[in-house]
């Protein structure tokens, strides 16, 4: 009887396990969508509160007599007095110092807008060796506290004007020498906003316009730059607020009483209030100071809303 040669089936591999379902993300229900936004418009609340309430006792404050301010600051006038604004704008000298900061702040403004704009389209739509360098030197002027710098602000302003012979026109205690130092501080951020802005244009209205003529120059003023008007505003509304509020700035610089700013003002009034005893003068002060920033926020805050959100959404 032969042998007959057995084969050995091959064994079976068994089924890798399946993986396990995952489990689905959780889902934000109604109660937990109420509770965020009941928490979101509380802390709002309280933000808006802790900022409006010390504003509109301030300005309540400059219609009290110096008896009831100090006997019942938290009450309402017995009489709504208006002298107070009458003898901050004329005795406290807040008309000289107003038109003094007016006066800084449209030329400070004005070069800072124009300078920032132009130096951020270049960066931002012209490639050239050096380009990544010139940007994040703007981009480091964002690092530097500005009490770290002012002895050698200074010494540079002092200085470079006495060199050329310009002491009286850009020195110290020149409107001049406070406004060129305002664009120095001003233009790192302005740059550094503008820039991203300008990326987001499209480069096809840029193409057209050169296809046609159109030179570098015209290019900018008549193209880019009423195509990227709400970030302009958007920035240029953050450079008069951050240049009216100014305080060290115009410490340092403007020595000469009568070219001083409203922040300095300000502070000669506090310190004559304590001897003078007119303490509603003193808020009537900064309340003459306050009105004009709050107006220009209240007349172009949508145009601010829409230029800090018109670089993502385009």
């Amino acid at each position: 009887m032969s042998n007959l040669a057995t084969t050995t089936a091959p064994a079976t591999p068994e089924p890798a396990p399946a993986p396990a379902p995952a489990k689905p993300a959780p889902k934000m229900t109604a109660d937990t969508g109420r509770v965020f936004n009941a928490f979101s418009h509380g802390f709002l609340f309280i933000w808006g509160a802790l900022v409006t309430i010390p504003l509109l006792w301030a300005v309540i404050q400059s219609f009290k007599t110096d008896t009831e301010i100090i006997n019942d600051p938290l009450g309402l006038p017995d009489q709504w007095l208006w002298g107070a604004f009458g003898r901050a704008w004329t005795k406290g000298h807040i008309g000289e110092f107003f038109f003094n900061t007016v006066l800084v702040l449209i030329g400070g403004v004005g070069l800072t807008m124009l300078l920032g704009s132009m130096a951020a389209y270049v960066l931002a739509r012209y490639p050239f060796r050096g380009n990544r360098a010139v940007y994040w030197m703007f981009v480091a002027g964002l690092t530097m506290p500005i009490y770290l710098g002012i002895l050698p602000l200074y010494l540079t302003v002092d200085n470079v004007a006495n060199a050329l012979g310009l002491g009286e026109v850009i020195g110290l205690s020149t409107h001049l020498g406070l406004i060129l130092v305002y664009v120095a501080y001003s233009l790192p951020f302005t740059v550094f906003f503008l820039h991203a802005f300008f990326r987001t244009l499209p480069t096809s209205i840029a193409e057209a316009a050169s296809v046609d003529g159109a030179g570098h120059v015209r290019l900018f003023f008549q193209v880019m730059m009423p195509m990227a008007k709400p970030g302009l505003i958007g920035i240029g509304i953050f450079n008069v607020i951050g240049q009216w509020n100014q305080f060290i700035l115009p410490t340092v610089i403007m020595k000469d009483e009568d070219k001083r700013l409203l922040t300095q003002g300000l502070l000669e009034l506090a310190t004559n209030a304590r001897y003078e005893t007119d303490f509603a003068r003193l808020f009537a002060g900064m309340t003459l100071a306050m009105l004009p920033i709050l107006a220009v926020y209240l007349i172009f805050h949508r145009q601010v809303q829409s230029g800090l959100t018109g670089a993502t959404l385009k």
